[in-house]
């Protein structure tokens, strides 16, 4: 950081800011990357230095940056009604408008929309949602979660909790026991040598079926699944997965929970992955992110006709007593049907189907370098995973943090990563042409076989 503003900024950062999993060790040395203005796929510092966002913010900025028709939707909001509550029997235009909408891009009969602040407060709403609905049914002893390793669903309590990533769960931190289980992640880059496809996709499924009976059908409330998952290492699961275990929980009479918090709203070329991408029918979809591409704080908890039948069945006693002082927050809400209307006009998700695959392609061609032991992911959806022995897919000690090092290594070329230990994942604005795939892989090559030399 050279200029005076900028350095300015870096010390009263680091001085004053408690950043979302904050390394003490390195910020207390290095601080924070200031960055000072955006636009379209690209950031800049306060030293003017160009960063092309291969990341997206944070699986976030869809439609890209500075979108003056964003700017003017959000300030005509601030201007016409800058705050309303919706509790009880008060709402507003931009509320009602994109819950009606949300419904309709839905898939199957998730019909009803609860807003939130972002994705944690959806999965919590979720969380929530299930209780209700168990003892509105009478079935008081249903409550027990099953989720997966090396999920990420949220930094809430109940959230983090039913998040299965190993490297998020603290001893510093507690979490929710004795309610939640998690099976096995449907990485078949990491299964037993030797098992197929089909034999690895029937053991993942057993073991669901079997952790369900183990715990008991009439304990088991719900399984929350990422249809991709995210942050635990951008794993799709093997072809069939996803209504495999719906077809388990509709046996046993346990909610299906997709978390589309990253897939839904086009990262996958889809307004929802679940039924589109996976013929996945969920009872209930959580999302955010990409609902309003990041321009402001939005979350949505999606669920069913058959669930609120349930729910909103004739009480006179009963009353829904969750939501938050921004739920349905007028001008969140305005952005976010903004936001859907220049996907729509635009034909965003028609722009991804086409750009993704070369995207999967051109990242591929990595492979050939001897760090690089797996490239996956689909669509605007990836991440490159180094190994130290790609025979044996041996990892590189944590202690190393090999992500963060290429990571690094491309912020000084003007690329930026998310490193994750030993992953480099890339979920790049939604606008993202060829031309911008060529600078993303040409770069990333030349950081890996930098800090391959290092090595």
């Amino acid at each position: 950081m050279t200029s005076n503003y900028g350095q300015k900024l870096w010390e009263m950062d680091r001085q004053h800011h408690l950043h979302p999993w904050t390394h003490w060790d390195s910020f207390k040395k290095d601080g924070a990357l200031v960055l000072d203005r955006g636009n379209g796929s690209y950031l800049y510092d306060c030293d003017n230095k160009k960063y092309f966002d291969a990341v997206g913010g944070l699986w976030c900025t869809n439609i890209g940056l500075g979108r003056e028709e964003m700017a003017e939707a959000i300030a005509d909001q601030v201007r016409k009604m800058a705050y309303a509550s919706a509790f009880t029997d008060i709402t507003n235009g931009p509320a009602a408008e994109l819950a009606t909408k949300v419904a309709q891009l839905a898939p199957g009969s998730l019909n009803h929309v609860m807003f939130t602040t972002g994705g944690s407060t959806a999965i919590d709403s979720a969380f929530r949602l299930i209780q209700y609905y168990q003892n509105c049914r009478g079935k008081h002893q249903k409550k027990q979660i099953i989720s997966r390793v090396a999920s990420y669903h949220g930094s809430t309590y109940a959230a983090m909790s039913i998040a299965g990533k190993k490297a998020d769960r603290v001893p510093e931190f507690d979490y929710i026991q004795g309610l939640i289980h998690h099976i096995s992640a449907p990485n078949y880059y990491r299964a037993e040598p030797g098992l197929s496809e089909a034999d690895f996709l029937a053991q993942l499924v057993k073991e669901l079926e079997d952790k369900i009976l183990e715990v008991g059908p009439d304990n088991v409330a719900a399984f929350f699944a990422e249809p991709v998952m995210g942050a635990g290492g951008v794993i799709v699961p093997p072809k069939g997965y996803h209504k495999a275990t719906m077809e388990i929980c509709r046996r046993h009479d346990v909610l299906y929970v997709s978390d589309e918090v990253v897939t839904a709203f086009g990262r996958l070329g889809h307004w929802f992955a679940s039924k589109d991408v996976f013929d996945l029918q969920p009872d209930i979809i959580t999302s955010a992110k990409g609902i309003s591409s990041g321009y402001l704080p939005l979350g949505a908890m999606i669920y069913s006709d058959e669930i609120h039948e349930v729910i909103s069945a004739e009480n006179p006693d009963r009353v829904y007593t969750s939501g938050y002082t921004y739920s349905a927050h007028p001008v969140c809400c305005a952005a976010a049907l903004k936001n859907i209307e220049i996907m729509e006009r635009e034909d965003i998700l028609g722009h991804v189907r086409e750009v993704g695959p070369y995207f999967e392609s051109q990242l591929k061609t990595l492979l050939d370098l001897p760090v690089v032991g797996d490239v996956r992911g689909t669509m605007f959806m990836l991440c490159v995973e180094m190994v130290a022995d790609k025979e044996t897919k041996k990892l590189f000690p944590d202690s190393l943090n090999v992500g963060k090092q290429v990571a690094n290594a491309c912020d000084d070329m003007g690329l930026i990563v998310r490193p994750l230990v030993h992953l480099n994942v890339l979920s790049p604005p939604l606008i993202m042409t060829k031309e911008e795939v060529d600078f993303v892989v040409s770069t990333l090559r030349k950081g890996i076989e930098q800090v391959t030399k290092g090595l």
